[in-house]
Formats: C-alpha cells, sequence, structure tokens
C-alpha cells in the first residue's frame, strides 16, 4: 500500500493519466482517422500529453482547491 500522505500525488498521477488518454485518443482520432497506424499514434501522442499533465495537474490543483473554496459555500 502506497502511505496516505502520497494521495493527492497518486490522485494526480491518475487523474492526469486517464484524463490525458482520453483526450489525445479523441484528437488523434480527429486528426488522422481511424486507419492502421491510429493505435501507435495514440500511444506516442498519450506519453507526450501525460508527460505535460502529471506535473501540470500537481501544480495547479492546489491553486484550483483554493479558488473552488473561495466560490462555493
Amino acid at each position: 500500500m502506497i502511505p496516505a500522505r502520497f494521495a493527492p500525488i497518486v490522485f494526480g498521477f491518475m487523474v492526469s493519466g486517464m484524463m490525458s488518454l482520453i483526450v489525445s485518443g479523441i484528437a488523434t482520432l480527429r486528426a488522422i482517422g481511424w486507419d492502421a497506424g491510429f493505435g501507435a499514434s495514440w500511444m506516442n501522442a498519450w506519453v507526450i500529453s501525460w508527460a505535460i499533465a502529471f506535473p501540470t495537474i500537481i501544480t495547479v490543483s492546489p491553486i484550483v482547491r483554493r479558488f473552488v473554496t473561495a466560490i462555493t459555500k
């Protein structure tokens, strides 16, 4: 088991992975269509997307949490 203190990092890792997988898949499908090289192109786009998404979500999440707290009751 992973210690609870790492929960925000694990959450960011998983959410960024799933979100970048979905978004890169849709973007790749729209860009090149459903052809023989779709899977490889999608995985290449996903790896790049995830490398950007994970540090972004770790950096932005605390700011977004504070903003959401400020605008909700």
